[in-house]
């Protein structure tokens, strides 16, 4: 027993104070932004450096830590298309076209700067461990390394507003430190049942220059979905849900 005791400080003593804040503080992020389980409507705006935009409405559902899917209510060329996250793993169901397809997660099924990663976030906290931690004037400053070199960003920079615990902005690099893109978090409102968040995600990348991405949150809040919801079966059902 004191063998045991013994090893237990040490591993305590080990890991540094910050570190178990940190990871908890991600954990509260990760929950005020989006709660584990939900029902989404969102616009995303693609906008090319011309001033021409495309934009599409989807509904989202996500279920505990890894399951999300989504269907595309507008344009009308892309109603009825619907996508499934379990894990890493990703398809797109395109209306009489058979089978859904394997997808990747560095790949985007709406064009534009977000990647299907971004369109079908999970946890951070579930993608990345806490790296590095600082405590700043209004925010805190979180620096996220992968867990597993299948997840899109190797590194992550995350800051997040010290009243509200939601992300400010995140930077996305590669392992060298590369920046791959910026994402903006605008507009904090009160969607009901707990549920404060931004409701504006902005997005630009050195990688296209000119380009910009919005997601706009319509409606967000707390819903239970069985299994079957995320199921390359039910992919051609997605609307029985709305």
């Amino acid at each position: 027993m004191k063998k045991i005791l013994i090893v237990l400080l040490m591993i305590f003593v080990a890991i540094p104070a910050y570190a178990i804040d940190a990871i908890q503080l991600l954990k509260e992020i990760d929950r005020n932004l989006n709660p584990e389980s939900y029902e989404l409507y969102r616009k995303l705006i693609n906008i090319e450096p011309d001033g021409r935009k495309k934009e599409y409405v989807l509904f989202t559902a996500k279920k505990d830590k890894d399951k999300v899917a989504a269907l595309f209510i507008s344009p009308a060329s892309d109603k009825g298309r619907s996508t499934l996250r379990l894990g890493d793993n990703m398809w797109l169901y395109i209306p009489n076209v058979g089978k859904p397809v394997r997808i990747t997660s560095l790949q985007s099924v709406v064009g534009g700067i977000f990647n299907n990663s971004d369109i079908m976030q999970l946890d951070y906290s579930d993608e990345y461990d806490v790296e590095k931690f600082e405590d700043l004037k209004d925010q805190y400053l979180l620096y996220l390394k992968a867990k597993t070199k299948a997840v899109a960003y190797d590194r992550v920079n995350l800051w997040a507003d010290k009243n509200t615990k939601t992300p400010v902005k995140i930077e996305c690099q590669t392992e060298a430190g590369m920046l791959i893109k910026t994402l903006y978090f605008k507009e904090i409102k009160d969607f009901g049942d707990g549920i404060v968040r931004p409701s504006v995600i902005e997005t630009d990348s050195p990688l296209y220059k000119g380009y910009k991405s919005i997601i706009i949150i319509a409606g967000i809040k707390k819903r239970t979905f069985s299994d079957e919801v995320f199921t390359l079966t039910f992919m051609p059902k997605m609307e029985t849900l709305r």
